[in-house]
Formats: C-alpha cells, sequence, structure tokens
C-alpha cells in the first residue's frame, strides 16, 4: 500500500481528480437515482473506469473510487443480497486499478508524476438519505448508529487494497470523529477528512473550523484535513483557518459554486469562480498541500490545475 503521508511530504502538491457524477452526466449518464454514480458499480462499471482514466490523463496524481454514494443499504434496498452490496464497493477500488494500470503501461512514473494513489471514498450519511443531508449534517443519529452505517463500507474499501480513505463532503464534526476512530482500528491505514462547508468559518452542522482542526489533530492517521464540495470563495479563509490551528496536510477540492437541488438532482445559478486556475494558484499560495476539484469540474479543469501549479 503506498502511503498518503508519503506523498504529502515528497511531492510540492498532490493533484486530486475531479468530479465523477456531474461528468458521468455530461457523458449521458442519467443519475436520478439514490444510488447516484454508485448505480453504474451495477449497470456499466466501464463507464466509470472511463473517466477514471481521463483524470489520470489530465494529471491526477489521486483517484477517488465511485464508493461516495455506496452503502451496504443503499444496494440491498436494490436488491442486492449482503454480500453482493459489499462485493459491488471493491469493484469500485477495482475500477481505479484497471484505469490506473491502463495509464502506467502507456505512461509510467516520473521525478514528478508518481504511480498515482487509489483513495477510498467515504462519503457521508448524508449522502445516503439521497436528500442534501451531506449538506445539513446533524442527522439525529447516534455515534453507534453512524458507526454500524460506516464499518462495512471501509472494510470493504480496505480489504480492497485502496492505497488510503478520503473521508468526503462530512458535515458534520461528530460524524468525522467516528470515521477517524473506525479508521484507527486499522493499522497503517492513512486517510484525509474532508469537510462540507457553508462558510469559511464552520461546517454545515456548524461546528467552527477550530475545533474541526484541533479535534482532527488527534488522530494521527488522518493525515490531511479540508474542504470538499464547497464554494470556492470560501476556500481562502478555510484554508487559513486549518493552517492556523493545525500542523497536518491541507486538502481543498470545491466545486464550481453553483447550487445542488437535492430534490431535483439539478444544479442552477453560475459558477462563482470565474478562473479556477487562479483561484487553485491563491489556495496553493496559501498552503493546500492537495488540489481538485469536485462537482461540476472535469478533466480540462484538472488539466489546466496541473499544467499551472505542477512544473
Amino acid at each position: 500500500m503506498a502511503s498518503l503521508s508519503e506523498y504529502l511530504h515528497g511531492l510540492p502538491l498532490l493533484i486530486i481528480d475531479g468530479a465523477l457524477a456531474t461528468e458521468m452526466e455530461k457523458r449521458g449518464a442519467d443519475l436520478h437515482d439514490p444510488l447516484w454514480s454508485a448505480k453504474y458499480l451495477i449497470e456499466a462499471p466501464e463507464r466509470i473506469e472511463a473517466v477514471h482514466l481521463d483524470y489520470l490523463l489530465a494529471g491526477a496524481d489521486v483517484l477517488i473510487t465511485a464508493s461516495y454514494q455506496a452503502s451496504i443499504p443503499g444496494f440491498m434496498a436494490r436488491g442486492m443480497s449482503r454480500a453482493q452490496a459489499y462485493q459491488l464497493m471493491q469493484t469500485s477500488v477495482v475500477l481505479a486499478r484497471n484505469a490506473r494500470d491502463r495509464w502506467f503501461a502507456t505512461h509510467g512514473v516520473s521525478a514528478t508524476r508518481w504511480m498515482p494513489l487509489i483513495a477510498g471514498s467515504v462519503g457521508p450519511y448524508g449522502a445516503y438519505t439521497a436528500d442534501g443531508g451531506e449538506y445539513r449534517g446533524n442527522y439525529g443519529l447516534s455515534a453507534a448508529q453512524l458507526r454500524e452505517f460506516h464499518l462495512p463500507r471501509i472494510d470493504a474499501l480496505v480489504s480492497a487494497g485502496v492505497d488510503f480513505i478520503a473521508c468526503e463532503t462530512i458535515p458534520d464534526l461528530c460524524e468525522a470523529v467516528v470515521l477517524a476512530e473506525i479508521l484507527a482500528a486499522y493499522p497503517g491505514v492513512e486517510a484525509w477528512m474532508s469537510f462540507s462547508c457553508g462558510s469559511g468559518a464552520a461546517t454545515y452542522a456548524g461546528q467552527s473550523l477550530k475545533d474541526v482542526a484541533q479535534t482532527m489533530a488527534q488522530y494521527p492517521h488522518v493525515q490531511a484535513i479540508g474542504a470538499n464540495c464547497t464554494a470556492p470563495q470560501h476556500i481562502p479563509a478555510i484554508i487559513a483557518t486549518l493552517r492556523a490551528h493545525s500542523d497536518q496536510a491541507i486538502v481543498v477540492y470545491p466545486n464550481s459554486g453553483e447550487q445542488y437541488d437535492a430534490h431535483t438532482n439539478s444544479w442552477s445559478g453560475i459558477a462563482t469562480c470565474d478562473d479556477y486556475v487562479q483561484a487553485a494558484q491563491h489556495w496553493y499560495a496559501l498552503g493546500a498541500n492537495a488540489i481538485g476539484g469536485c462537482c461540476r469540474t472535469d478533466p480540462a479543469t484538472i488539466a489546466a490545475v496541473r499544467a499551472a501549479l505542477v512544473a
């Protein structure tokens, strides 16, 4: 297993991939489904692999698996057995690995382009509910209930051989603590913890980013903290606060700034980041160690970010 910490310390900047689901929609996928992009683990896994490959060709150092919306209860609601659901989550790792193998066969590594890492995506409980809960938090669940929900997916991803775990779009510090505690039981498994934030000062559930930084600093296996699927204009303040209160690496991969409607599964408004590359340069200057994109970004976005920030 490759080490996230080794890459964070050995490379000046990690380039993360961009959106999976919205990129698949651009290519004709119908994601009006509670499983969102994870339904293509069942229906057409080759379409997921194709997007992964395009992000590697664009210059991504990190591929995030298509398991964000995947869960045991989510797949079982579609008629899968528990064993089949577990296997589908592992399939998300296989698809990313296949794409990496295809890329490596024709491109290879270099001093500035190491073998890309595969991050096992662990989305919040609010992604499973498919009602915009990842932008609220405060689910009313106990820590034990959250643990019961998250543990099987983490176990599946770790068993499938991911390089590290990417806890993404986490709206609530309480949920992040549960995830960090679960991961502590897997020796040698590193992670990043990326929050969804409605401002530059707090998570969507209302915890201050100062508290986030100080709490996550207690977990040495959490190698990086940051924000994703958050409007770009909040990122500078998020970086500044996290940097002031933590020595952990900073990871940022915001969305385009458009607004998502969970009831219609649609985006509206305009991108609030006129020049994503220019903004990424600013985030890097402020101290971000890993930069990529979330919803409504694409391989062209990632290629432009890499060209501007990595020699």
